[in-house]
């Protein structure tokens, strides 16, 4: 039976990680809190993972999943042909709510989805997520909820959307950032894939990162 373990309390926090990161190795679900909203997550490197990842979502591989990393040192090991301006909003912005979506280094051995040779990456201002992506190495992360569902913003709300489907739920209190009305409550989302190309940055989700905050820090 899936547990709700409250890392407020240092030694359930123990508890959920030790069993987190052995759920993780057994190709097994998680849910997490990052700075925005709670994540579904797996073994980055684990297909078949990444394929209950999206089952438990009702996704299908058309929506390929993010990848979470613990810091800058991951974001050069995963992407490739990174430009200045991704240098600048990387930054500014990290850690913290922007996801930058990059070509993926050819010699990476996963399967995401159908990612069309790309990877949207993102390391999350929480303590609890970056202590267990320093340990366990990028997580493949989702908002922790069925498509078409609101995000959940507590353990709580995970766990009635996605159940016995996740092994271990952590829980690090509500989380959530102030949002411009009307803006996704995740992280933006940017595509740099265009830049070597000579196309401009693109803004694909508005979110909690303002777009004029994203232009300013690139210009």
């Amino acid at each position: 039976m899936a547990t709700i373990y409250n890392c407020l309390d240092n030694t359930e926090l123990l508890t959920g990680m030790r069993l987190a990161r052995a759920a993780l190795g057994k190709g097994e679900l998680i849910v997490l809190p990052t700075d925005t909203v709670y994540g579904i997550g797996c073994d980055a490197f684990n297909a078949a993972a990444v394929g209950r990842l999206l089952d438990a979502k009702g996704r299908g591989r058309d929506a390929p999943p993010p990848v979470l990393i613990p810091g800058i040192p991951t974001l050069d090991a995963l992407a490739e042909g990174i430009p200045d301006e991704v240098r600048a909003l990387v930054k500014a912005f990290w850690p913290g709510a922007l996801t930058i979506i990059l070509p993926a280094r050819e010699s990476l051995n996963w399967d995401l989805g159908d990612t069309h040779g790309t990877v949207a990456l993102r390391m999350p201002d929480n303590e609890i997520a970056l202590e267990l992506l320093s340990e366990s190495g990028p997580l493949a992360v989702s908002s922790a909820n069925l498509t078409g569902q609101p995000a959940a913003t507590t353990a709580q709300q995970a766990f009635d959307a996605l159940a016995e489907s996740v092994s271990v739920y952590l829980d690090g209190g509500p989380v959530g950032l102030p949002i411009a009305d009307g803006n996704d409550p995740g992280s933006t989302i940017v595509d740099a894939t265009g830049i070597a190309m000579g196309r401009e940055l693109a803004i694909v989700r508005h979110g909690a990162i303002a777009d004029e905050a994203i232009y300013q820090a690139i210009r």
